[in-house]
């Protein structure tokens, strides 16, 4: 199973970015997916995450009400939808795939910086 993350990029506050996982290999094993974010000097904490159904989410308390996190299934893609924007939310966002035969997954990670 491997990740692709993408979207990333720099935007000023309150403007909105996209982000874009897609898994590939054995996706039939994942049983969740997840976003988080590390800023530097901080720990990586969980942004969103979502079930391979798509039925469940959950958010962080910092981002709930302005990002959505969402999948495709027909294209093994999760998205991390991404509004409002504030500098604070600048970091390497991270992808990752939790599978009941591999294990954990992460990405190679993509970068949001938000300017003020």
């Amino acid at each position: 199973v491997q990740l692709v993350e993408s979207g990333g990029g720099l935007v000023q506050a309150g403007g909105s970015l996209r982000l874009s996982c897609t898994v590939s290999g054995s996706t039939f094993s994942i049983v969740t997916v997840g976003w988080y974010r590390q800023a530097p000097g901080k720990q990586r904490d969980l942004v969103a995450g979502i079930t391979s159904g798509g039925g469940v989410t959950n958010y962080a308390d910092s981002v709930k009400g302005r990002f959505t996190i969402s999948r495709d299934n027909a294209k093994d893609t999760t998205y991390l939808q991404m509004n409002s924007l504030k500098p604070e939310d600048t970091a390497v966002y991270y992808c990752k795939a939790d599978s009941y035969a591999f294990g954990e997954i992460w990405g190679q990670g993509t970068l949001v910086t938000v300017s003020s």
